[in-house]
């Protein structure tokens, strides 16, 4: 271990672990996303989101064991370089690193929209700019002052946003039939690859906890329990949402209802505010997580040279990788005030599933030169690579259904990634030889 590596806290336990994969995964898709799927499928659509949740835990499991080779921070971009190598890796990270970015600035805009439907003024370009602000401002401070600061605002962020979900949940199971559950007709779904890439964005995230490995308590055991517990509790939860917006508006499943829709009619506009507050935490829930998280994957890219050491910069005081926290901040914040967000959200989901392609084809290769007494406590899948194999072809098979519009951005963002890789490393050498 580098003395950098040393200062960091592993002061994540699995409770905020499971923080880190619910805040990841649940955002802003959640309140819209419903009413999305079920003009599609109709009552078909709780289904479809276990069927996506069984679909995704196989992603989650080659993840899981890949978790649980390493004790360093970074997930994606440590395993892409340690399997293919620095080219691969810092192409894996640079995109996965903008996407992370875009998240970051297009949900700080969502919130600044929810909060205008409480008080008309958040949703003015004034309104935005201060959310924008104030929001990564002060998540990227409360990061810096340490992870269990970060643990501590995820845990109340999840309390906020997960009690006003589950009462919604509560209230709308009475208007659930067994004819609704089970259906005696299905609807005819035009668009099935569509859909699945629909519902794959509600899944997404799950990967934050990998991120912060370093700062993780006895992380190549915490990591892939937390990981795989939470996604399964995340798709239950998908599940009664979506049953309980189909069972209470069953006439508006094209109108484009929302969630507050939903709480307006079980229990009248104080409902509709209450679901309005909560999707603003649920959405800071999701930055909290980017923030912290993400952080962690340039600093990862300075702990294996992809990047200036600069990045790598632990504080002494808050043991955080406060250059990385601060330039995450600062970047994502200039993006969301310049509006250039909206470009660089187009190729979000595409991104996701190229770095998790990356990473899975990367596991035969880490567990073969893995030391054999890692490899005997590591996570192990039912079946050998079967699972694996399952989970690069469903990733495989999704990307297809992305727009040409995303791959063109994506090979643009590659392109511009490996200019900058080749400046460093010319950075470097030069450095180098003149000491």
């Amino acid at each position: 271990m580098t003395p950098q590596k040393a200062q960091l806290i592993r002061g994540i336990g699995t409770v905020g672990g499971a923080f880190l994969v619910l805040n990841g995964m649940i955002g802003a898709g959640i309140f819209a996303l419903p009413s999305a799927v079920a003009s599609r499928a109709g009552v078909l659509s709780p289904w479809l989101f276990v069927g996506a949740g069984l679909l995704i835990i196989l992603v989650v499991l080659a993840f899981a064991e890949l978790g649980s080779y390493f004790r360093d921070s970074g997930g994606p971009a440590l395993y892409s370089t340690t399997a293919f190598g620095p080219v691969v890796g810092f192409g894996t990270s640079w995109i996965y690193y903008v996407s992370r970015i875009a998240s970051i600035s297009a949900n700080s805009h969502a919130m600044a929209l929810y909060l205008g439907s409480v008080w008309a003024w958040f949703d003015t370009p004034m309104g935005h700019s201060v959310v924008v602000i104030v929001v990564i401002g002060g998540l990227t401070l409360i990061n810096v002052l340490g992870v269990k600061d970060g643990i501590r605002t995820l845990g109340m962020f999840t309390f906020f946003k997960v009690i006003p979900l589950l009462m919604l949940i509560v209230l709308g199971l009475q208007f659930v039939s067994v004819d609704l559950l089970f259906p005696d007709s299905l609807p005819t779904i035009e668009d099935p690859g569509g859909t699945m890439l629909l519902l794959f964005y509600a899944f997404i995230g799950f990967e934050s906890i990998l991120m912060t490995a370093g700062e993780t308590q006895n992380p190549r055991r915490t990591i892939p329990n937390a990981m795989v517990k939470t996604v399964l509790f995340i798709t239950t939860l998908y599940f009664l949402i979506v049953l309980v917006y189909v069972a209470v508006l069953p006439n508006d499943l094209d109108s484009g209802a929302t969630l507050a829709d939903v709480a307006r009619k079980l229990v009248g506009p104080v409902g509709a505010i209450v679901i309005a507050l909560t999707a603003v935490f649920s959405i800071g829930g999701n930055l909290a997580c980017s923030v912290l998280s993400g952080s962690r994957l340039t600093l990862s890219m300075a702990e294996q040279h992809l990047l200036p050491q600069w990045f790598g910069t632990i504080h002494e005081k808050y043991s955080s990788p406060a250059h990385s926290i601060i330039f995450l901040g600062g970047i994502s914040m200039a993006i969301a005030l310049s509006g250039s967000f909206v470009k660089l959200a187009i190729a979000s989901s595409l991104t996701r599933l190229i770095v998790y392609s990356v990473s899975i084809a990367a596991l035969p290769i880490i567990k073969k030169r893995a030391d054999p007494e890692v490899v005997a406590t590591a996570f192990k899948l039912w079946g050998g690579y079967t699972i694996p194999v399952l989970a690069l072809g469903l990733c495989i098979w999704m990307a297809s259904y992305s727009s040409v519009e995303s791959w063109k951005f994506v090979g643009l963002l590659l392109i511009v990634g490996l200019v900058l890789f080749g400046i460093e490393k010319l950075i470097l050498k030069t450095t180098s030889e003149k000491a």
